[in-house]
Formats: C-alpha cells, structure tokens, sequence
C-alpha cells in the first residue's frame, strides 16, 4: 500500500499546484485585460481630443454671437453670426468673409474663452471651411 499513498500525494501535489498555476493564469489574463482597457480608453480620448468628437455641449453653449473666432495660429478668421446645427455660422460683413458667410463645423472648436478657438490653423480652416455661393 505505500506505493499507492505514494501515487495518491502525487496526485493531488500535481492537482494543487495545476490549482494554483490556473488561478495565477487568470489573475494574469484580468490584468492584461485592465490594461487592454485602459490603453482602449486612452486611444479613444485621443481620437475625441484630435478630431472634436465627442466634445460636450458646454462649449457650443459658451458660443455668443459676435464673438471672434481665433484660428490655432492667433488668427481671427471671423465672427460669429450664430450656431446653425452642428456648424458655427461666420458673419459675412466681417473683413475677413469676403461678403459670404462660411460655416465651421463645432468639432473644430478647441475651448470658448472671451473668443471661439479652433483647433484648426486659419490656412486650413479657410481652406476646408464651408461658404456660401456669392449670389
């Protein structure tokens, strides 16, 4: 009978420590996954953050007519004739409108301070904005 007390402890050595290897797999996998989740959370952030979505409405709320719009690069490139939807209507009696109205949409907007800042330099807000056909 000793050899088979023998075979019994070894067995159930090898199943506690498949026991313990299993849970130490799984404390493992959820760790990976935390971090899975953290990176995901903070890519998607960033995504918000470079493309405007996902921005609240607090700062389309702050938007007032007649405010500046200040490009990234410090250049006014505007003022506001109003929101309209998800676009920011520019006057067109402004100096800088050519006599149309341009529309920006609000995903460019950076923050709203005393002024509306994009988070576009004024070459590409010109350049991608949208306006009005002159009649």
């Amino acid at each position: 009978m000793g050899i088979k007390k023998t075979l019994e402890s070894a067995g159930e050595k090898i199943s506690e420590t498949a026991k313990t290897a299993g849970e130490k797999i799984s404390e493992t996998a959820k760790d990976v996954g935390h971090k899975i989740a953290d990176g995901a959370e903070t890519a998607a952030d960033w995504v918000k953050d470079k493309t405007g979505l996902g921005k609240t409405d607090s700062a389309t709320a702050k938007v007032k007519p007649h405010m500046d719009v200040i490009a990234s690069c410090g250049t006014r490139v505007g003022a506001v004739d109003h929101l309209d939807g998800e676009s920011i209507k520019l006057t067109r009696n402004d100096v800088t409108a050519g006599g149309v109205h341009h529309w920006v949409p609000v995903s460019w907007i950076d923050h709203v301070d005393a002024h509306v800042h994009l988070n576009k330099n004024s070459e590409e807000t010109r350049r991608q904005w949208t306006a009005e056909s002159a009649a």
